[in-house]
């Protein structure tokens, strides 16, 4: 009898043992627990431009990203699950995008993406539809809005064409002297083009002229070509669609020709990454305002204060597009919050789509989706240099 009751608790230990480490892909990493329930990791993929031709903006935007995330793991995570950012530097290449979703999908197994630039979010528009994986880009392509090519996609800003649609309004209701006219500036990428033919239906629709038309490399470092031919065109605006870099080239040699049009640029054309390299050829130019300034007194501003605190660092050493990514991964971790099962991308879908005016503080306007609408939302603020900082001048407005 004793040898069959040693035997017995042999096989009781061993098949505890085995139990309790099993449980799949949540028991990759350390637990945690919420109400005596243990909980795993979820995990999220990241697509990351450092090293290529936006890595202007896409390397503090992916700093937020990586922040935020970090933020909420050291405040116990989300419902108990703590949360894992598995991102990589694809240096704005669709083929390296491409691989590294398939790495992320299949290997790490991620719930999410948090992606980047609009040609590789719209090739991998089909692949996210697939593997039912909700997709966060850092592109605001209007394209991102049909929800029967992109139910997977979310935006979380307004996209490139309702900002130009804004800025258009804008310039119609604010303009004295005749109709307004106006030159479109942008690079021959899916970025670049994004907003450029909504932008001249609109504008036609609302009596505004679009009287030139000029491409400019993302990575230029003369555009004077292009500006002496818009320059014959005598626009009274010119609406940027770019990066830091060709913004501050364009503004320096329009400031060498003398042209006196009012540049107005899109989200990524805006920021204090603009003010150094520009000097002071950006004295008056307006930028498109997504997300806030770290300079701005905002209730959103504790938690990254909180954050930074933590690191050693001050805000004063962020910039606008820290916030941006900061923001984006907020809205994400939101809807896991919101997931009924907070582990599959069809759960997190589901938990994003509860998602009605989330309050961010005022570091970014309010977010809404829908099962019907990823759009979550197209308000802009608009801002302009003065004496060497972008200063806020309209509070939240659609077209």
């Amino acid at each position: 009898m004793k040898k069959k009751g040693a035997l017995l608790a042999t096989l009781l230990l061993g098949a505890s043992m085995l139990f309790g480490c099993s449980g799949g892909d949540k028991a990759a990493t350390e637990p945690t627990k919420e109400g005596g329930k243990e909980q795993g990791t979820i995990k999220i993929g990241a697509l990351f431009d450092i090293t290529g031709a936006t890595g202007d903006v896409g390397t503090p935007y992916a700093e937020g990203e990586k922040a935020y995330i970090e933020y909420i793991n050291s405040k116990g995570g989300i419902n108990g699950y703590k949360i894992e950012l598995v991102g990589q530097d694809y240096a704005y290449k669709i083929p390296e995008a491409q691989k590294l979703y398939q790495k992320y999908k299949s290997s790490d197994k991620v719930s999410a993406i948090l992606g980047w630039g609009t040609a590789d979010t719209e090739a991998l528009r089909q692949q996210v539809t697939a593997d039912e994986l909700p997709f966060f880009s850092a592109s605001y392509s209007e394209n991102l809005k049909n929800m029967k090519e992109s139910p997977y996609n979310f935006l979380t800003a307004a996209s490139y064409s309702d900002q130009a649609r804004s800025v258009l309004r804008w310039i119609k209701e604010n303009h004295t002297g005749g109709t307004p006219k106006v030159a479109l500036i942008y690079n021959d990428t899916a970025f670049g083009k994004s907003p450029i033919q909504d932008a001249k239906d609109f504008a036609k629709e609302i009596g505004v002229e679009i009287v030139d038309e000029q491409i400019v490399d993302l990575k230029a470092l003369d555009a004077t070509s292009q500006l002496l031919n818009m320059k014959k065109k005598a626009p009274d605006y010119a609406i940027i669609q770019q990066t830091w870099g060709a913004t501050a080239t364009i503004l320096k040699d329009a400031k060498k020709l003398g042209i006196e049009t009012q540049f107005i640029g899109l989200n990524w054309a805006t920021g204090e990454g603009l003010l150094p390299i520009a000097g002071d050829a950006a004295e008056g130019f307006i930028g498109v305002v997504t997300h806030a300034f770290p300079y701005e007194d905002l209730p959103g501003m504790a938690e990254v204060k909180e954050y930074l605190a933590s690191k050693g660092e001050k805000l004063e050493d962020k910039n606008q597009k820290f916030i941006q990514g900061w923001v984006t991964a907020k809205i994400l971790v939101e809807g896991i919050k919101q997931a009924d099962d907070p582990t599959s991308g069809e759960g997190i879908r589901q938990g994003l789509e509860k998602i009605k005016d989330l309050d961010l503080g005022g570091l970014a306007a309010p977010v809404t989706f829908t099962a019907d609408n990823h759009a979550g939302t197209n308000q802009i603020r608009l801002a302009k240099v003065e004496n060497g900082q972008f200063k806020v001048f309209t509070d939240y407005f659609g077209y």
